[in-house]
């Protein structure tokens, strides 16, 4: 969370406003990003490990059709909650999430949503660097199979690769104050996962086995909610999204919507490319991990590598958004005077980003995989797409229009679009929450084995 002294406003009635709005004392400000280098880091933030798993979720939600037509739905959604918090990060210049929900629901509002992202951004966190070791391990088992089963070196384990490549490559880009700093290391994120992309549609089309059967319909109705928290943890780059555009040169909501239009264009033809191509490869024979379904060969040994960098580049994306909401609690919980927070923000900012560093580390070690914390985080991930934005359409709504006074059409479309939002969220937040308590009770969740595994 970056403040500086031109960013913090004076109190109002003994409350401080916003801590993050722009600078009203004339003072020079840094050159902000153009709307299409933020497309890389929108981009970014929202392609990641969820590639990876859109062929598995196309497999389960009953086929290419079913799920191309759900995923449309949602992004109908993605984009309208995308413009919604922009539109309100404007009122208050807001350049955080939960600073956007401040401006139009409130201070309880500002500090469950605060919550809430660092608890997913935390766990997000060590997903990528779970992630990371699994990438790695395929590697060494191609390059180099027999010593990394029998003999298995120090450099070679999995603990020590996870932690050497993190403080070497992740750290250094985890410190900085300003999120639009990680826009070249983005970049490079993006041509990796364009690789696996092509990859995946070029194996479709070269000589292959069979594949198992092909679903054109969910076996159950209730099938196609199985997709849900893949699409939501795959869509979910809200969270990052107002950091982005609060670093944006020309911070207009028509720059920002050609940013969101050719991300979001990109993304969808990722997704859907990788996924449809992938599940028609393999049908029924899919692993949740679309890499580990391949026989080992160079290229796709590239591409596993390639993920594994496109992870180190988006995990400081995360750990930004993580600190500005710890940030946020931390101020209220101290009750720390505007003064205070610039004086102490260098020190807070670096040992902060310390602990967060260290602990998501320990953590992916003792985790072994990421099983049913994918499927947590795609609940958490309606929240933000659902919840929080539908909530801020319905306050501005309610905060312009008497209940007393004449509504009209459009205010009772809005205001009625906002409680919708809500209650859909509320919905879909519960179903995908429930279904993975019962999966993980039932010990349903894959642990998928590449094919030139040990064992």
């Amino acid at each position: 969370m970056s403040i500086e002294a031109s960013d913090i406003e004076v109190e109002v009635s003994g409350e401080t406003t916003s801590l993050l709005t722009p600078s009203k004392t004339g003072k020079a400000k840094v050159a902000g990003s153009s709307w299409y280098a933020s497309v890389f880091l929108v981009v970014n933030a929202a392609l990641g490990a969820g590639l990876l798993n859109f062929p598995d979720a196309y497999r389960q939600a009953g086929g290419v059709a079913v799920a191309i037509i759900i995923q449309a739905i949602f992004l109908v959604f993605v984009i309208g909650a995308v413009m919604v918090l922009a539109y309100c990060s404007n009122i208050g210049q807001a350049a955080t999430y939960q600073d956007t929900v401040y401006t139009v629901s409130g201070k309880k509002a500002q500090l469950f949503c605060s919550l809430t992202i660092a608890v997913y951004c935390f766990g997000t966190c060590i997903t990528f660097l779970i992630i990371i070791g699994d990438q790695w391990e395929e590697f060494f088992l191609f390059v180099a199979r027999s010593t990394y089963c029998n003999s298995n070196p120090w450099y070679m384990q999995r603990t020590w690769i996870i932690i050497s490549t993190s403080i070497l490559l992740i750290l250094p880009l985890c410190f900085p104050r300003r999120i639009d700093f990680l826009k070249y290391a983005s970049a490079v994120g993006v041509v990796g996962i364009l690789y696996v992309v092509m990859l995946v549609i070029i194996k479709y089309f070269t000589p292959h086995d069979p594949p198992g059967r092909i679903r054109t319909s969910p076996e159950q109705w209730v099938d196609v909610f199985l997709v849900i928290p893949t699409i939501c943890f795959a869509y979910q780059f809200h969270v990052s999204i107002i950091p982005i555009y609060s670093c944006m040169g020309k911070r207009t909501l028509k720059e920002f919507a050609k940013t969101v239009s050719v991300a979001t264009i990109l993304c969808v033809i990722n997704y859907t490319g990788t996924a449809a191509f992938g599940y028609l490869t393999f049908g029924e024979n899919i692993t949740s991990d679309i890499l580990l379904s391949y026989d080992p060969s160079p290229e796709v040994i590239i591409a596993v590598v390639l993920i594994a960098v496109k992870t180190y580049t988006t995990y400081p994306i995360l750990l930004f958004c993580g600190r500005a909401a710890f940030d946020c609690l931390w101020f209220e919980f101290w009750k720390m005077t505007p003064e205070q927070i610039l004086n102490r923000e260098k020190v807070r900012r670096i040992t902060i980003t310390c602990v967060w560093f260290f602990s998501t580390l320990g953590l992916s070690v003792l985790i072994p995989n990421i099983g049913v914390v994918i499927q947590f985080l795609g609940a958490f991930a309606a929240v933000f797409i659902f919840i929080f934005p539908g909530l801020c359409l319905l306050r501005l709504i309610l905060q312009r229009v008497d209940f007393n006074s004449y509504w009209s059409k459009m205010d009772k479309f809005l205001a009625f679009t906002g409680a919708f939002i809500i209650t859909l969220g509320i919905f879909l937040f519960f179903v995908t929450l429930i279904q993975a308590i019962m999966e993980d009770a039932a010990g349903d969740f894959k642990s998928d084995k590449s094919k030139y595994a040990c064992t």
